[in-house]
């Protein structure tokens, strides 16, 4: 038995579990009237729409660095870079089709065909960027690719600042708002059901095997430095995405949105969820995304005086720290470890006995 092999045979293994409603064309044909019901319910809700699409973007950063940390094992730290190069190139397009529209289709229509171009520019020069630092990084391990992709986010945020294309540091503005929930709502279902699908096939399975024991997977034949390539392109073209998503619902698009910073709230969330987990992932991101609106409720409520954002702003960041303290010690493998929502649930509900 190959290793890969072993590892999708351990019971609670991730990969063995990928319930049935995952399979087969059934997810698609039930996400796409929710969604559109979603984004008709809400056309009255300027606030719940930006909400909901910063949650959007936050699951999809949180899933797709998933891939590589949680199911390969490896460290990134450079994903806003990723979700920069999305950003602006997308932004760049949409900028120069502006005022271009398809003559046979309604405004509407047109509008959200060039969007969904201007995303899969996003998400495929990311993708790009993501083969060309993964291929000779990935050779590395732990540490050393940490470092190497923190370098390549700090490369883009510098080069972005001065590039005139792009606004230097003033940032990049008049990119139109076309993008919507159900557009975001779209791409957070195909990157869970991509990262799902990837969880149970044979490429999963060799994944789950790096992770394990890398020495031992490579001696048994898998070709780890290609596996994680894959993992990380798959990676970095969500990240791109999320980062044409964000450019389409913002007014403006900066360097300041793309730190350092960005790409530790991202791994707190994928470490807070659980390594390796996709439902952990979600959980998480919902619920990073929604605590800084819930401190300024608080804020609020006690009369502080002062700009809410700035306290928030210099509160956060020693919360999450908080929170990763107390979760380390208290749960060193995350909220769900490598198990899913359906895998948890039920060991959650009590269960009467026999005879009862």
């Amino acid at each position: 038995m190959d290793t890969a092999a072993a590892v999708s045979s351990k019971p609670g293994n991730p990969s063995s579990m990928v319930p049935a409603s995952l399979r087969g064309i059934l997810p698609v044909l039930v996400a796409l009237p929710v969604l559109l019901l979603v984004e008709w319910l809400l056309s009255d809700s300027p606030f719940a729409v930006y909400l909901l699409s910063i949650m959007g973007v936050n699951v999809i950063l949180a899933v797709s660095l998933n891939i590589v940390n949680g199911m390969t094992g490896q460290f990134s730290i450079g994903h806003a870079g990723f979700m920069a190069v999305g950003a602006y190139l997308s932004g760049v397009t949409s900028l120069a089709l502006k005022d271009v529209a398809i003559s046979f289709l309604p405004v509407a229509v047109s509008d959200q065909v060039f969007l969904l171009a201007a995303l899969l520019v996003g998400g495929i020069a990311a993708a790009i960027a993501g083969f060309l630092v993964g291929l000779p990084s990935l050779r590395l391990r732990g540490d050393y690719l940490a470092i190497v992709t923190l370098g390549f986010g700090e490369i883009i945020r510098v080069a972005v600042t001065n590039t005139e294309a792009f606004g230097r540091a003033l940032g990049l503005s008049g990119i139109p708002q076309t993008s919507s929930v159900a557009m975001v709502g779209f791409w957070v279902f195909m990157v869970v059901l991509v990262a799902r699908r990837i969880a149970g096939s044979s490429h999963g399975r060799s994944l789950w095997a790096i992770r394990e024991d890398e020495v031992a997977a490579e001696a048994m034949g898998v070709n780890t430095t290609g596996y994680k390539v894959r993992a990380f392109v798959i990676s970095s073209f969500f990240a791109g995405v999320a980062g044409a998503l964000f450019a389409h619902f913002v007014p403006i698009i900066n360097p300041g949105s793309f730190t350092f910073v960005k790409s530790m709230e991202v791994v707190v969330m994928v470490v807070l969820g659980g390594l390796g987990s996709t439902t952990g992932a979600i959980v998480a991101a919902v619920f990073l995304t929604l605590l800084p609106e819930g401190l300024r409720s608080a804020f609020a409520a006690f009369g502080s005086g002062g700009s809410l954002a700035q306290q928030v702003d210099q509160i956060r960041m020693p919360v999450y720290g908080l929170l990763l303290v107390v979760l380390m010690l208290s749960r060193p493998q995350g909220l769900f470890g490598t198990r899913e929502l359906w895998e948890v649930i039920p060991r959650w509900i009590p269960r009467r006995r026999k005879g009862m």
